[in-house]
């Protein structure tokens, strides 16, 4: 078996479920036959994910996940995902769901999007009805069954 690198990094401030989330990036990858990658997921505020989103998208408001895959096609996946924490919260209030699953869905999406898959944009049913999102909840449902609540937090109360 090859070696599959996730790299988690948060807000100050913000306790996240490390041990969830690496699984969900792994996986995302092994189900869709990679043995071997390197991905990093950064969890960012409101201002800073708009920010992004200006910048490589113009579009001038936050978002809750933006991806960027940096491996060149044929080659092991390599890619950076950006998830907007806050958003992340709106969302998992909205739909009744732990704040957890919420950032566990959103990084499996931003996973999927390292790999290649794409979606319609806005909040259509044709983008709910997408090989992207129809994917994207498959994968969520294989990985909460293992979810342990004892597992190792990722703890970001601390300083640097």
């Amino acid at each position: 078996m090859g070696r599959l690198s996730v790299h988690l990094n948060a807000p100050q401030g913000h306790v996240l479920p490390e041990g969830l989330l690496e699984r969900a990036v792994q996986l995302t990858l092994r189900e869709e036959g990679h043995e071997e990658g390197e991905v990093s997921v950064t969890f960012l505020s409101d201002a800073a994910i708009r920010e992004m989103n200006e910048r490589w998208l113009g579009h001038d408001e936050p978002t809750d996940v933006l991806a960027f895959a940096l491996h060149e096609p044929g080659h092991d996946p390599l890619g950076d995902v950006y998830v907007g924490f806050e958003a992340a919260g709106r969302q998992a209030t909205a739909e009744g769901v732990a704040l957890e699953e919420e950032l566990a869905r959103l990084v499996i999406h931003g996973t999927l999007h390292v790999l290649g898959y794409d979606h319609p944009k806005g909040g259509s049913r044709e983008r709910l009805r997408s090989a992207h999102f129809q994917r994207q909840e498959a994968l969520l449902a294989q990985l909460l069954p293992a979810h342990d609540d004892d597992e190792r937090l990722l703890r970001t109360d601390r300083e640097g």
